[in-house]
């Protein structure tokens, strides 16, 4: 029999009690047999780092566990380990093999095989705890004000304008919690699936755990800005008279978990650095894969759906994958294609279960890209933060002499004129589509959103050109001048790109 425990967190300086069994989110393992085989008695007494341990103590067997799996990147080099970003230490590697050097009889014993692997933010959690690094726990009680004011904002949670950033405040950090969990008790999906409210609660935990705090953009504020944004395409017209309780089950995991576990890098370098996941998913859809997989573990894990009938469980599974994996930006030409073909045909039949599931695939892609769509003040924030995660890539490259990737190099890109390519090649082909599709008050009022915000970052950057040009020595050549002109009006007017730069993978969602 499996026996979990929750490892607490505890001083490195005291002894752990004998009776606390190794487990840190993601891990689980039987606690009747050792992982690593029959010990070796030239083995008993072992020290890693400034941790001494007998290897027969399970707490102890868990800390060498953790050890086994930094597993070097495979990009060829040895990252600095103050400085450097700490996606490069870890290649996401799966724990698929059997730890330790154990005896045949252990290899056989299915039972002793680990279920299931750390996500790259709990490894970063762990390894910070091994190393004496103090965790930083959030605080869950907040002032009553605070949840007041949380309380009142969720009662406008469909309204386009609805500040994500502010929320994110007032909840402490758990934007993503509170608001998945209010929308799906609002629904009544809660009651209606029989979920457990102890495992959704804990899958949301883990959900929001999950996203990497420290990337400026695919973090979980952007994961619960993607499901308001859904619930908001969910209540149109179109689709709340036609969509089934599944289906809206479906549409708001979906969103909450579309870029669970992202890296903070777009697929090329995944690929160009021969990275694990990259070649489990044979450079394919390689993050929207690693969202769906990690989705379904934390499902099986919490158990959120264990009492359904297990086709059931199964085919959820495969439904949410399908939506994961319509926001591969990549793919976007082939989805718009198609969109565009249903529209000219007025063939879309939403008592068609396949046809919903797609409008349900276009309403996420337009919920998980949709910062051009929003209000000014939103919206600016937004590309400010997308753009600062596309340049801490390209330093990154530029540190380890590795190719920048387009749109990644700040000293020949500006945030004005990445999200005026954005919005003229990716966004407004899409939102246009969308538009003939649902023709709203909420689809018009995107399209003025996007309008303006395009119109402010054309103003920005020829304020920016004016400057430099003021700023040019006056003994400049005329020839030398009017070619930068040139080239200033090109990057306003084009957004300093072409459709062609925008490289697959690089991405605002």
């Amino acid at each position: 029999m499996e026996v979990c425990y929750q490892l607490p967190v505890l001083p490195l300086d005291r002894p752990v009690p004998k009776h606390v069994l190794s487990r840190r989110g993601a891990i689980s393992f039987s606690s009747s047999s050792s992982l690593f085989g029959a010990p070796d008695p030239r083995q008993l007494s072992q020290r890693r780092g400034a941790i001494s341990y007998d290897s027969s103590d399970q707490t102890a067997l868990y800390i060498r566990m953790l050890g086994d799996v930094r597993v070097r990147s495979q990009v060829g080099f040895e990252p600095e380990r103050s400085s450097s970003h700490p996606y490069l230490c870890i290649d996401f590697r799966t724990l698929h093999t059997r730890l330790g050097c154990g005896s045949t009889s252990a290899s056989s014993d299915p039972e002793r095989r680990v279920h299931r692997l750390l996500s790259f933010q709990r490894y970063l959690h762990s390894s910070r705890m091994l190393r004496g690094i103090p965790q930083q726990i959030p605080l869950h009680i907040l002032d009553e004000d605070y949840n007041g004011q949380a309380r009142c904002m969720l009662e406008k949670v469909g309204t386009w304008n609805f500040d994500i950033f502010l929320f994110e405040r007032l909840t402490n950090g758990n934007s993503l919690i509170n608001l998945t969990f209010h929308l799906l008790n609002q629904y009544g999906l809660v009651e209606l699936f029989q979920l457990d409210m102890v495992k959704l609660w804990r899958f949301l935990v883990m959900v929001q755990e999950d996203y990497h705090s420290d990337n400026p953009y695919h973090n979980a504020t952007h994961a619960a800005d993607v499901t308001q944004a859904m619930y908001c395409y969910m209540r149109e017209p179109m689709l709340a008279k036609s969509l089934t309780s599944c289906d809206i089950l479906l549409g708001l995991l979906a969103a909450a978990t579309h870029d669970l576990d992202h890296p903070g890098v777009n697929q090329p370098f995944l690929i160009k650095t021969d990275h694990y996941l990259a070649t489990l998913y044979r450079n394919t859809s390689v993050l929207e894969n690693h969202h769906w997989k990690s989705a379904v573990g934390l499902l099986r894990e919490t158990g959120l759906f264990s009492h359904l009938p297990a086709e059931d469980s199964l085919n959820m599974e495969r439904e949410l994958g399908s939506l994961i994996l319509a926001t591969d930006i990549s793919r976007q030409n082939d989805y718009l294609s198609r969109f565009r073909r249903h529209l000219d045909q007025d063939n879309l039949c939403l008592s068609n279960a396949s046809h919903r599931h797609f409008l349900l695939q276009m309403a996420l892609k337009c919920a998980d890209i949709c910062n051009p769509c929003r209000p000014w003040e939103l919206s600016k924030q937004w590309s400010e933060k997308v753009t600062d995660e596309f340049f801490q890539q390209g330093d990154i490259e530029k540190k380890h002499k590795l190719e920048v990737s387009p749109l990644c190099d700040r000293e020949a890109n500006t945030v004005g004129n990445i999200q005026i390519a954005f919005m003229t090649y990716v966004a407004e082909p899409l939102f246009t589509e969308w538009a003939r599709f649902s023709d709203t008050r909420l689809s018009q009022t995107m399209m003025g959103h996007m309008v303006l915000n395009k119109a402010s970052w054309v103003g920005l950057l020829q304020q920016q050109t004016s400057v430099s040009e003021e700023a040019e020595p006056s003994t400049a050549g005329s020839g030398d001048a009017a070619a930068a002109r040139r080239d200033s009006n090109t990057a306003t007017t084009a957004g300093g790109t072409s459709s062609k730069d925008i490289p697959q993978g690089s991405r605002e969602s």
